[in-house]
């Protein structure tokens, strides 16, 4: 389906080599969305759409550019198909939406405080300002759980916290010394670095998280299963593919992901994410995605503080993800566990 006056990305013809190509002349429409200036938790979505690894399932895939919490309410009003927003998604299900997760994308946290060069810990953010996303954001949720948990300080009392739609304005704000530190996903932290910035944590080394995982309506995931096993397929494909074609993921990766300027600057965001993804769900970092969002909803009044979590997995298409990658022979993800974690 299309949403009028949109901006959307075209797929380039890249030829498949990990699996045959579906010749067939009626593929299934598909839309998904896609962040504004594009994200290091959803590169196989990109390298599904470039590869064209969408196109070989017999899906016509188009990515809609949106700010996140767009892409939420595009999909729940029926004008998107899918969102790779699965914080989004948590708070839209424990609200009464009927959706379903159907694949994964990143198993590890991806976000960065990054800072001036004049800040030299963390502790030194005290009595500064950071640039985080908007509150109940990915991007702010794991900024905040990491100073907090390890660090003990706590925004409005340690540091103060202004909220950017994108990434790119932090590391401008970061440069004017409007802000002193920032939350940035790796390939941007990585681009703020070439500008005299230091990446002082990662949250990953922290804390467990998935992050881009896809979900849709119900509806289509029930009266279209054919269609969502597409969609798995290809990402997880995608998975596998960026795992080791290095070449071929840079030239993804300075398509879809705006702030990157050059084939090093892509080859290093590869170096340090290239093992960071997998399309299955594992059961833990699922519950952690609705848990952290009913806590969220709890501090802001919307979810009543004595009422525990409902079953994760009656959002999750598990069955069908499970059966899908075996029948591909999906080789799974080897992540080890935060260094740090407490």
């Amino acid at each position: 389906m299309r949403v009028p006056g949109l901006v959307f990305v075209a797929a380039a013809a890249i030829a498949l080599t990990l699996a045959p190509a579906n010749h067939a002349s009626a593929q299934t429409k598909l839309t998904m969305g896609k962040v504004v200036g594009g994200d290091g938790f959803h590169i196989p979505t990109y390298v599904a759409l470039d590869e064209d690894f969408f196109k070989a399932e017999g899906l016509d895939a188009t990515l809609v550019e949106l700010p996140a919490s767009s892409i939420v309410s595009a999909v729940i009003s029926g004008n998107l198909d899918c969102a790779p927003i699965p914080s989004g998604g948590a708070q839209a299900a424990l609200s009464g939406a009927k959706i379903k997760y159907i694949v994964g994308e990143s198993l590890k946290s991806q976000w960065t405080l990054t800072a001036r060069q004049d800040i030299g810990k963390p502790e030194d953010l005290k009595g500064k300002t950071l640039g985080f996303g908007r509150p109940g954001g990915a991007d702010y949720d794991e900024g905040q759980a990491v100073l907090h948990r390890f660090f003990a300080m706590d925004a409005g009392r340690d540091y103060k916290v202004i909220s950017f739609q994108g990434e790119p304005e932090r590391i401008a704000a970061m440069v004017n010394n409007d802000i002193q530190g920032a939350l940035l996903s790796i390939p941007h932290a990585v681009v703020a670095a070439s500008t005299g910035l230091k990446i002082l944590l990662r949250t990953g080394d922290y804390i467990p998280r998935a992050g881009g995982t896809v979900w849709c309506m119900q509806s289509l995931v029930e009266q279209q299963p054919d269609t969502a096993k597409k969609v798995i397929r290809a990402i997880a494909k995608a998975v596998m593919y960026f795992r080791t074609n290095k070449e071929g993921s840079i030239k993804v990766m300075e398509h879809h992901i705006g702030s990157i300027k050059s084939d090093e600057e892509a080859g290093l965001i590869w170096d340090q994410l290239h093992d960071s993804f997998g399309a299955e769900i594992p059961p833990d970092l699922f519950r952690e995605i609705l848990e952290s969002r009913r806590l969220t909803m709890i501090a802001a009044r919307q979810w009543p503080a004595d009422k525990p979590l409902p079953d994760p997995e009656q959002f999750l298409a598990r069955s069908l993800l499970e059966s899908t990658l075996k029948e591909m022979n999906y080789m799974p993800a080897n992540i080890a566990p935060p260094a740090k974690s407490n």
